[in-house]
């Protein structure tokens, strides 16, 4: 089974990484601004940083439950590779937005298309498992005639 799953436990542990270094950015800017919690208003620089972290902490759940579903149902490798592009996206976002607030919006679009994707083909694959499970009937072998 692990060999079923290694490629998204990988990718989870990937994200899960870079969620822990959006956090540590955050420490990071509040030190550098003298901003001590609970406090999360400052200068636009550290709102930028704060806001980039918590909005990628939003977006996280959602992501892992949709690649974990995509990567059972659909497909492993398709899954993990979205997952990496998700991720990618997810840093370029954080990175832009740290910079500058309009420099955010190509990635978070991007990423809000590989979490569509990743829907798509949880729900391709859920299809396909309660079809075949249920009904007895195989979508693939139907597309194979």
């Amino acid at each position: 089974m692990l060999d079923q799953i290694h490629l998204l436990a990988a990718v989870t542990v990937l994200g899960v990484l870079e969620q822990a270094y959006f956090f540590l950015q955050v420490i990071y800017a509040r030190r550098r601004f003298g901003i001590s919690p609970p406090n999360i208003s400052g200068p636009p620089e550290f709102e930028r940083i704060f806001r980039a972290q918590v909005n990628s902490s939003e977006y996280f759940p959602i992501f892992v439950a949709l690649l974990w579903q995509a990567g059972l149902f659909f497909h492993q490798g398709l899954a993990a590779a979205l997952g990496l592009l998700y991720l990618y996206s997810r840093y370029c976002y954080f990175m832009g937005y740290r910079a500058s607030s309009s420099e955010r919006l190509a990635p978070i679009y991007f990423s809000t298309g590989v979490l569509w994707i990743l829907v798509a083909v949880s729900a391709l694959g859920l299809l396909h498992f309660f079809l075949s499970h249920y009904t007895g009937l195989n979508v693939l072998r139907l597309l194979a005639v």
